[in-house]
């Protein structure tokens, strides 16, 4: 069918959930995929006819109740009550499109066959996704550890008339959306309330949505940074090949090979300079941009990892004739590495606030905070005390949540990852980026004014060209507020290459 992304064993990468979120594609299941989750149902119903032997979460109470048997008659009972019980988030509400990217990557990990859940249930969670009816999540209520428990059973809520979810821009009951689909609830069988809640769904989507901004965001740094660079009227050999090739770390080299390109035509590049080194945030951007490029590499190959994986428990495995309860809901790799990314976030801001204090500095040639009469006017005064603002809460937020623990379910579960947390933040963490970018363009572009006639390169004059109508060149104190929003709105709406996630 056109238009469609068939879920199955193959890999799902930052490409593709791309290319799904973008295009709009709707999901549909792989004959593969149907024959799993129907293998795996089949499976597990014959166990459960066949013993009585208790398996954990099919015939037994959950977490610190384990060792509680359930009788066969009350096993949908058990099951619904596990979603309903669970459902305690709270803080605000999460972004619609994460709530999007928790079901696809909840599909997708049920897809695999290793979770015994009914095919009725996957097929409304597809429902749910294709027909942007999408379950109310809040923020709050995640360790990180059995999975994504409280936000995962408020995305599993609707399947049996419960909870809340938006619908043509409004919220309505899960109950009244059954109603208006002509839908009837799923009675949940065995396992199926476990498997939905059990998974890092939560923790993972947000790291999809931070790396898929991340990558845009990283490309900005270098174009913005390299904006500046003719700006401050920098010396363009600390970007010369051979300096990288020295000390080849990927993202260095990468770093500085943009930035070439970048001021490749550039005639204030190509000048003679009188200034025979520059500070760090300009000298250095290879190193401190690389470095967290590098960090970028890693967090997408665990998330990349984590999303083609099976995160409930237990798990089946038909061939071996096994139900294995173990521990692969526990958030650690994602916290590690939500952790990291968000630190290396906070690095890309804080050399960008350090290159607009320079730019503000007087020097160079250039005036005092950017404006052709300073001490009648402050000119661009604040807005680098504004991104000094939000790099020092970065750094507060940058502070590791996966380095914290707290025993919960009565000691069953002694060691949480707190990924939740992790994820949560980092998400401030990327707007903050943006804003701190976006006013490091605000003055670059304000600074480029006072380089003219000279002129930077082909490739930086359409951009700063581009950012002038929407933010122009000022000659006296305005209201900046507004100005600095467009100029975040100019970076959200950017056109990126098509390379952007090399």
């Amino acid at each position: 069918m056109p238009n469609r992304h068939y879920i199955s064993s193959a890999i799902l990468d930052l490409e593709t959930i791309e290319d799904i979120l973008v295009n709009s594609r709707k999901l549909a299941l792989s004959e593969e995929a149907e024959f799993n989750i129907e293998k795996s149902r089949s499976y597990l119903n014959k166990k459960i006819t066949e013993s009585d032997i208790p398996v954990y979460g099919i015939n037994t109470g959950f977490g610190a109740l384990c060792n509680v048997k359930i009788s066969a008659g009350k096993l949908t009972e058990l099951q619904e009550n596990l979603v309903k019980s669970h459902a305690c988030g709270t803080g605000k509400k999460v972004n619609k499109r994460i709530v999007k990217l928790m079901l696809l990557l909840k599909i997708q990990s049920l897809s695999y066959g290793n979770s015994g859940i009914a095919l009725k249930s996957v097929l409304r969670l597809i429902d749910l996704y294709n027909k942007e009816i999408l379950p109310v999540i809040y923020e709050q209520g995640s360790l990180g550890a059995s999975g994504d428990l409280a936000p995962l059973a408020h995305l599993a809520l609707p399947l049996i008339g419960e909870g809340e979810v938006y619908f043509d821009d409004r919220i309505i009951s899960g109950e009244e959306m059954l109603r208006q689909q002509g839908w009837d609830a799923l009675e949940l069988q065995s396992k199926e309330g476990l498997a939905l809640l059990n998974g890092t769904q939560f923790m993972s989507a947000h790291g999809v949505y931070a790396l898929l901004e991340t990558y845009k965001l990283s490309y900005l740094a270098d174009l913005i940074s390299s904006i500046s660079i003719d700006a401050f009227d920098c010396n363009l050999s600390p970007f010369d090949e051979l300096v990288h090739l020295a000390r080849p770390h990927r993202g260095q080299v990468k770093t500085a090979e943009r930035i070439r390109t970048f001021l490749a035509d550039s005639e204030i590049a190509k000048s003679e300079k009188d200034n025979v080194q520059d500070p760090y945030s300009f000298r250095c951007i290879p190193q401190v941009h690389g470095a967290s490029k590098d960090t970028l590499s890693f967090v997408r190959k665990t998330i990349k990892t984590e999303i083609n994986s099976v995160t409930d428990n237990p798990n089946i495995f038909i061939e071996e004739d096994k139900i294995i309860s173990g521990g692969n809901f526990h958030g650690q790799p994602l916290a590690l590495a939500l952790d990291y990314l968000a630190i290396a976030l906070a690095e890309w801001a804080n050399i960008s606030e350090r290159r607009t204090f320079q730019l503000v500095s007087g020097l160079r040639g250039l005036p005092a905070f950017l404006v052709e009469n300073p001490g009648l006017n402050s000119g661009f005064m604040i807005p680098q005390y504004t991104a000094a603002s939000i790099v020092s809460q970065n750094k507060q937020l940058a502070v590791p949540a996966s380095v914290d623990s707290i025993v919960s379910s009565n000691g069953q579960e002694d060691h949480v990852s707190m990924g939740a947390n992790s994820a949560t933040k980092l998400l401030k963490v990327v707007e903050n980026l943006n804003s701190v970018l976006a006013i490091e363009l605000f003055n670059a572009s304000q600074a480029m004014h006072f380089r003219e006639p000279a002129l930077t390169s082909e490739i930086l004059r359409e951009v700063i060209s581009d950012f002038r109508k929407e933010v122009p060149v000022l000659h006296n104190d305005v209201n900046m507020a507004p100005h600095i929003k467009k100029a975040k709105y100019f970076l959200k709406n950017f056109h990126f290459p098509d390379s952007i996630f090399e």
